[in-house]
């Protein structure tokens, strides 16, 4: 009987998760859930902190704050990726909870990019969520 080879034509994508928050900084976001100034205060306190970035872009009124917050925590977040070993491509899975602060500012800069017309970079934003993770509209809506 011949030996049985799986054969991979393709490489597996290799799987990144971010490093969790603080249970301070988890405290601070539950205590300025939704409001604006407070968020700010908690962005400063922890300027990487890409749960604040995604939450200010999420609750914020005008569109335009929107975009500026997300791409804060966008970029923020591409840093802290390429700190945990991504190079550029990649899953970063919606259901770790790690990864939602990226993931959550990655959608609501797609979000905001359509609202002021960035039809280009919202297309783009994207499919680069689905590039992150091809499942990311169930936990994140969007």
């Amino acid at each position: 009987m011949p030996e049985e080879h799986p054969v991979t034509f393709t490489p597996q994508a290799q799987e990144t998760a971010l490093a969790p928050i603080t249970d301070e900084q988890r405290t601070a976001l539950e205590r300025a859930a939704g409001e604006q100034q407070a968020l700010r205060r908690v962005a400063a306190r922890w300027p990487t902190l890409l749960e604040a970035w995604a939450e200010l872009a999420e609750t914020a009124e005008d569109p335009v704050c929107s975009y500026a917050f997300a791409r804060v925590g966008y970029h923020r977040g591409l840093d802290a990726l390429r700190r945990s070993g991504w190079r550029g491509s990649g899953l970063v899975r919606a259901s770790r909870d790690e990864n939602l602060g990226f993931l959550r500012s990655l959608e609501a800069l797609r979000a905001a990019a359509s609202a002021i017309g960035e039809v280009d970079e919202a297309e783009r934003c994207e499919l680069f969520l689905y590039q992150c993770d091809p499942d990311w509209r169930r936990v994140l809506g969007g």
